[in-house]
């Protein structure tokens, strides 16, 4: 159960600071404001738990054919990666937008599908597979897919109250800040296995 709840733990902590001031946000944020939250809320589930189950199969998948170190000293880098693309940021285009606040399909459609292909290759769904690799399944896609249902939750709800105005800076600069200590953290990590 150690393993499991570590898993869980880990890969929550990991996507939600991986979702905050991700471009899901914002279209959870833009959804919530034309349907209610409830629905918001479960169509991103949906679409989450899905694209994240298939993330862990593959990360099981590597984990399973390559050796710890190597893993950890990938991982670590990748982590690195994923401070850099933080401070990059995303943004909505203006088409994005526009599809989610014109869309006339029901809300639970709506939001899974534009949540599925939003998160198909994004930095959420490379962090799940890379977590798989080093965790087991089951703790990695339970956390992970709770870990960014609660940051788009938490986009909802803080937008709802301070009138869609999230300290966008704050948030990403946090967030690239611990992406580059779990990196360095894997790679110090892997370097000590190494040698």
């Amino acid at each position: 159960m150690e393993g499991f709840f570590a898993a869980l733990v880990v890969s929550f902590g990991v996507i939600f600071v991986a979702e905050l001031g991700d471009k899901s946000q914002l279209m959870a944020l833009t959804f919530a404001t034309r349907f209610k939250p409830i629905p918001v809320l479960i169509g991103i589930t949906i679409a989450t738990a899905v694209v994240h189950l298939a993330s862990v199969a593959i990360g099981v998948g590597l984990g399973a054919v390559l050796p710890t170190e190597w893993i950890s000293l990938v991982a670590g880098v990748a982590f690195l990666g994923f401070g850099a693309w933080t401070l990059r940021g995303d943004k909505l285009t203006e088409d994005e937008k526009r599809k989610a606040e014109k869309t006339n399909k029901t809300a639970l459609v709506a939001v899974s599908v534009a949540f599925f292909l939003a998160e198909l290759g994004d930095k959420t769904m490379l962090a799940t597979i890379t977590l798989a690799t080093k965790y087991g399944w089951f703790g990695t896609w339970l956390g992970s897919t709770l870990g960014m249902v609660a940051a788009d939750a938490l986009a909802i709800l803080v937008g709802r109250m301070l009138g869609r105005r999230l300290p966008e800076k704050a948030i990403k600069y946090g967030a690239a800040i611990l992406f580059a200590i779990s990196g360095l953290w894997l790679i110090l990590e892997a370097v000590n296995e190494l040698t």
